[in-house]
């Protein structure tokens, strides 16, 4: 109940941000593959961020 009122970490933006971005790329890797491959290099990116937390 009282985590409802729980600020999230910047690691956890993150972590929520990389699977939001991967879920983006598998669903585009179906029909566009080069965005797909954009996608899951800014999900790198992010990975990359939450490694130098």
């Amino acid at each position: 109940m009282f985590g409802i009122f729980k600020k999230k970490t910047q690691k956890e933006t993150l972590q929520d941000k990389y699977r939001k971005l991967m879920e983006e790329a598998h669903r585009l890797s179906k029909t566009n593959r080069n965005l797909s491959d954009d996608k899951v290099f800014e999900a790198e990116e992010v990975m990359k961020e939450i490694e130098k937390l």
